[in-house]
């Protein structure tokens, strides 16, 4: 029978397999690489191109409203109809009146739908409006 030393046994421990962890990290990486685009992004819609760089807003005091190609309107992604919209923000306004309304329009679509909007909000007091354009418009 052969025997081992400790010597041996403590070399034998010293060897750590990084397989697992490299399969480990790739999956992570993959898996974020997917998932990040999503939570960024509203409805893909083409933004006009427009001037300033957005100033910041507490997350809390946001509201988005986004309007489609065809005039479909979007309050945090949920479809619904002007009135509810309307509704929905005078709601939100009354709760807290930092409110800022963002509007992103598809740059495609009507001006229609978005002047509704703009109406609607200043019909209730709601004068904190950011209109949402892709950057490079002044030149």
């Amino acid at each position: 029978m052969r025997r081992f030393s400790q010597r041996n046994a403590l070399v034998t421990l010293s060897d750590i397999n990084l397989t697992p962890l490299l399969d480990l990290a790739w999956t992570l990486l993959i898996i974020f690489m997917i998932t990040t685009p999503f939570l960024t992004r509203g409805i893909d819609l083409k933004l006009p191109e427009g001037g300033r760089p957005p100033v910041e807003v507490n997350r809390n005091d946001l509201q988005t409203v986004e309007i489609d190609q065809t005039g479909q309107y979007f309050l945090n992604r949920q479809p619904m109809d002007l009135d509810s919209l309307e509704q929905q923000l005078v709601t939100f306004h009354q709760n807290n009146p930092n409110l800022v309304v963002r509007i992103r329009a598809d740059k495609q679509g009507a001006v229609d739908p978005f002047v509704r909007v703009i109406d609607r909000l200043t019909e209730h007091g709601i004068t904190r409006i950011s209109i949402a354009t892709e950057p490079g418009g002044r030149r």
